[in-house]
């Protein structure tokens, strides 16, 4: 099973009835008077990552499990939204909704498909979008890693392989000397802090249904263990979560040492944590979840902060939102207000600037993401003028996209594309985005 934010938060949603008092506390944060606008040389983007929206990434773990038997995944990644062949028409959806920025993510598996081989045409690749976007005025956000890694990592035991974080500073050596110069922003690492934290959350079905898969994958390949990138499976979490915290490090002094002015950072999932009753356990779910990756950020240049949920948290455990809320395609609440929330707590603890790396909705009712944009950047506005610095906020995600185990079903996407043609179609919301940055960003 992939770990994503989904299922992050669906493994939270435990079952205490919500009291009177905890309702009013869920109903208290309101929206303030609308500050001034977003700053003129505010980062306006939309993401994407390779796996998901590339295509045919055939060297990559997930590629290995998602075809294996028995698999975790619905479906197969297949073409994905052919965005490999694809990604100028992507460049022009970003640009046509007045975005000045894309994030996106590089394909470890492509790049290095065999240990110490890395390929100069797809490093060229990655080079073409990086400049391609440049072009077009859109600054590129690249991330080193979201989630996939290659199958020869994965079979060496993934992050659990005392040699991973060395071998993933390797790869931002070679990936960096080819292509930070081009770079606007970079982030090592996407949502590391959840490796090993889920198996103690979800049911003992899934865990064990993941556990089933990469058991085959390890028989299949005549090695002990095989560990994706993204698995939920993990022998010793603890053991993960060091190599991670290493890699990153290791990550971003191998960009640095290439080019030294480069912003680099780590992007941390995290929920809007909200305290509904006095002696609840939410700070020790901060704890668990992010304080440690919020304490390493205190050397990066910046921290990316991806939000999609809140959580009201009671003595024993999360509590129900109200029953009044609007909801996303697994039924938990869609609350605006989150992002501010969740980018105040990391800025309070990292006391770095603030890079909203993915924000968004799973749903196939495209009101709700309408809806939600401009309430989640009018609490963005107020979270910075009281003096939170957050340099860019990009939305998850420009185009619907294989969302890992789920497939294609849940869409997160600014805009659809059709399987067959591949041709993209903007939803509504992506006009919202486009208007609200039109209309509340200084001198546009």
């Amino acid at each position: 099973m992939a770990i994503d934010r989904r299922t992050f938060v669906a493994a939270t949603a435990g079952g205490l009835a919500m009291s009177a008092a905890s309702h009013a506390v869920a109903k208290a944060v309101t929206k303030a008077a609308a500050p001034g606008p977003f700053p003129a040389e505010f980062i306006w983007g939309a993401a994407t990552a390779g796996h998901q929206v590339e295509g045919n990434n055939v060297n990559a773990d997930c590629w290995l499990l998602e075809n294996i038997k028995p698999t975790a995944f619905t479906e197969p990644s297949g073409d994905a939204a052919n965005s490999f062949e694809l990604w100028r028409t992507d460049l022009e959806l970003a640009k046509n909704l007045g975005l000045n920025a894309y994030r996106f993510s590089l394909e470890w598996a492509r790049i290095e498909p065999e240990p110490g081989q890395f390929s100069i045409a797809m490093l060229d690749h990655y080079k073409q979008v990086i400049e391609g976007a440049r072009a077009m005025g859109l600054k590129p956000i690249v991330t080193f890693n979201h989630f996939t890694t290659p199958i020869w990592f994965a079979a060496r035991g993934g992050w659990m392989n005392d040699e991973a974080p060395q071998l993933f500073a390797r790869f931002c050596d070679h990936a960096a000397r080819r292509l930070a110069a081009g770079i606007d922003h970079a982030t090592t690492l996407n949502e590391p802090n959840l490796a090993g934290v889920l198996q103690y959350l979800l049911p003992p079905g899934l865990l064990d249904q993941d556990k089933a898969m990469v058991e085959a994958a390890a028989k299949k390949l005549g090695v002990p263990l095989f560990l994706a990138g993204n698995a939920l499976y993990q022998p010793d979490p603890a053991k993960v979560q060091a190599h991670l915290q290493a890699g990153h490090t290791l990550g971003k002094a191998a960009i640095k040492a290439v080019r030294g002015d480069l912003p680099v950072g780590v992007s941390l999932a995290m929920i809007d944590d909200q305290e509904a009753e006095r002696g609840s356990v939410r700070d020790a779910m901060r704890e668990k979840f992010y304080n440690s990756w919020l304490r390493l950020a205190q050397a990066d240049d910046f921290l990316g902060v991806q939000n999609y949920e809140r959580a009201l948290w009671g003595k024993t455990g999360k509590l129900p939102a109200p029953a009044d809320a609007r909801r996303n395609y697994i039924g938990a609440e869609v609350y605006p207000a989150s992002l501010a929330g969740a980018v105040r707590y990391a800025h309070d603890v990292s006391k770095v600037p603030i890079m909203v790396t993915e924000h968004g909705v799973g749903t196939d009712d495209d009101s709700t993401r309408a809806w939600m944009i401009p309430e989640a950047l009018d609490h963005l506005r107020i979270a910075m003028a009281d003096g939170v610095p957050v340099k860019g906020y990009c939305h998850w995600s420009l185009i619907d996209n294989f969302e890992w185990v789920f497939g294609y079903k849940p869409r997160f996407g600014l805009h659809s594309f059709d399987r067959q043609t591949f041709a993209r179609t903007p939803k509504p919301s992506a006009l919202v985005y486009r208007d609200y940055i039109k209309n509340h960003t200084a001198g546009a």
